[in-house]
């Protein structure tokens, strides 16, 4: 099998560091690029053998390659600080990789709802996060950057898993903050059918959670889920908007 490299990004992930690096125990070498840990963090790290550097945080997909761009293996599995590669994962990952058939593969994510997981009848989450380093890099997407592949791209059926955020509070601080960073990319940029954006977007993202992925079977955390998610979408418009009022208030 060829050699492949566990990557993660950290800041302060004490909490799930743990459980993220032992479900990469099986990798060749274990990458951390961390950006200014000053919690339990590095120490976690160092506990698991991993090779650990530092460095200021670059923004999201810089930062990612600047973690991938440290590997030795022939094969990244890029993982955030808090998920992990569940045991059935890690065994399809092995058995593909002895003879691959792509240069990059989509894994599902299970999602960790506020209280409990995602309903096992619930769609996952694909993302592509297993690649070939030669071929594999984080595009330009300044919040939700993402790896993408010159070649071919297969669906491989090894869960991973999210922990999200464990209380409303948090889920609404991140969806604030990423929202935030992305009025700077936006602020200049022509949006086509803004006011339409803003005024539905919101409910047809709630709809694509709460139906199109069945969180209607997580019960409540399944509505908060899609719920959050709706308030993202108006918000990232939102901000932009305003954004765009004080530029002409201004001038």
């Amino acid at each position: 099998m060829p050699r492949v490299s566990g990557v993660v990004t950290t800041l302060d992930n004490g909490a799930t560091l743990d459980a993220c690096l032992a479900s990469l125990a099986w990798c060749d070498e274990r990458v951390v690029l961390d950006s200014g840990s000053a919690d339990a963090t590095l120490a976690i790290a160092a506990r698991h053998g991993a090779r650990i550097a530092q460095q200021p945080f670059a923004g999201y997909g810089p930062q990612k390659q600047a973690a991938i761009d440290l590997a030795s293996g022939d094969w990244i599995l890029l993982l955030d600080a808090d998920e992990h590669l569940t045991d059935a994962g890690r065994a399809t990952i092995q058995r593909e990789l002895a003879a691959p058939r792509a240069d990059g593969y989509r894994l599902p994510r299970q999602e960790w709802l506020f209280w409990r997981w995602a309903h096992p009848r619930s769609r996952a989450n694909w993302q592509l996060r297993l690649f070939r380093k030669t071929v594999g890099r984080m595009n330009a997407v300044p919040v939700h950057a993402a790896p993408i592949v010159d070649g071919r791209v297969l669906d491989l059926p090894a869960p991973f898993r999210h922990y999200g955020e464990p209380t409303l509070a948090d889920r609404v601080d991140k969806v604030n903050r990423y929202s935030t960073g992305l009025v700077a990319h936006k602020r200049g940029k022509r949006i086509r059918f803004m006011a339409l954006r803003l005024l539905l977007y919101p409910t047809v993202a709630f709809l694509k959670l709460y139906l199109g992925k069945r969180y209607f079977l997580g019960g409540w955390a399944g509505y908060f889920a899609a719920r959050t998610q709706a308030f993202y979408a108006f918000l990232k418009y939102a901000k932009v908007l305003e954004a765009r009022r004080q530029d002409a208030s201004a001038e």
